[in-house]
């Protein structure tokens, strides 16, 4: 069964992208990198409360049954679960796994200083396990992350991994995406800079990728209108898209959706963004609708919080709060369109 990214990636790759080939994935595999905190929360006392595991499942299952985004990216191990509940029956929503996870992304680790040094390697998964009985169960699709630091020792090492990774992916029959942080320790670059150390970064480690190893879509950070035109410009044949980052405000999930589409990004992969927000499905309806262009993003803030006052849960914080742009990536072009 062919899934809605199938048909969404190969109207982009024709050149025939319109706005509702926007791809919206949804980040659940924070429990990866996070432990017991990776789960998110329960707004419906009157104070949040941790979920639990099954808790967390429960929410997933609810969004696949929403059926509005167009990838699950899931751990292994609750991909399994959520299969063997028969999670995905019928639906045309991708499953995919995290198929590694490099130190950088270990920061929510309670008392952990993982992310103090700059990022290595690893991986965990299991990726003949995956396919093993693929398409009944496990998925053919999964992460690959990256960072890289400006430290050749450090970079070197990234891009090895990333080499076995794709041997290993290859004999399988495996597909993946590539997900490219900033650097995680201090560089000494300027914001500017950085979008050009990445998007010149992501380029140099495919250069000499053939195109049956190559990823499917770039998952990479939002560094401004300048980079993300760049990147997305520099070759057709890369789909790119971006991630979410930190929580942020209720304006700056819509915000980073609207402008990351205007400049180029064909798809973005959100984690915290939706998985903290306080009526998660609710959210997911609005960032649908800003990606098709029917809703500005200070419109979807305020259609939010018209949703949780229906719904009775107290807002995270005032509408007035939730309305300003706190990432300041986002800011200039936000007042540019204003204007």
């Amino acid at each position: 069964m062919s899934s809605r990214l199938d048909r969404k990636l190969a109207n982009i790759r024709a050149g025939k992208y319109t706005r509702s080939d926007f791809v919206i994935a949804d980040a659940k595999d924070s429990d990866v990198g996070a432990g017991v905190t990776a789960t998110g929360f329960d707004w419906s006392g009157e104070t949040p409360r941790r979920r639990s595991r099954q808790e967390f499942l429960e929410q997933i299952e609810a969004i696949i049954k929403q059926d509005i985004v167009d990838i699950m990216l899931l751990s292994q191990s609750n991909l399994e679960l959520l299969q063997e509940r028969g999670a995905f029956v019928g639906s045309e929503i991708k499953p995919a796994i995290r198929a590694n996870l490099e130190s950088m992304c270990w920061g929510a680790v309670r008392n952990g200083k993982y992310t103090d040094t700059p990022s290595i390697p690893f991986r965990d998964t299991n990726l003949a396990r995956a396919m093993a009985n693929y398409p009944t169960s496990g998925t053919d699709l999964g992460l690959y992350s990256v960072s890289f630091n400006n430290n050749l020792e450090a970079d070197a090492r990234s891009l090895n991994a990333f080499a076995e990774f794709r041997a290993e992916a290859a004999k399988h029959g495996f597909k993946y995406f590539y997900e490219v942080f900033n650097p995680n320790v201090d560089t000494g670059l300027s914001r500017e800079q950085i979008g050009e150390f990445v998007n010149d970064n992501i380029i140099k480690s495919l250069a000499s990728v053939t195109r049956a190893d190559r990823p499917l879509f770039l998952k990479t950070v939002y560094n401004g209108p300048k980079a993300m035109e760049e990147l997305a410009g520099f070759d057709s044949e890369l789909i790119v898209g971006v991630l979410g980052g930190g929580a942020g405000t209720t304006r700056d999930t819509f915000e980073l959706v609207s402008q990351a589409e205007r400049y180029g990004a064909r798809l973005a992969l959100f984690g915290r963004k939706i998985n903290l927000a306080e009526a998660p499905l609710e959210l997911l309806v609005l960032m649908r609708q800003v990606a098709d262009g029917s809703v500005e993003p200070e419109e979807a803030v305020r259609a939010y919080h018209g949703e949780l006052q229906k719904l009775g849960l107290k807002p995270a914080r005032p509408l007035e709060d939730d309305r300003k742009i706190t990432e300041e990536v986002l800011k200039p072009a936000a007042k540019l369109k204003a204007v």
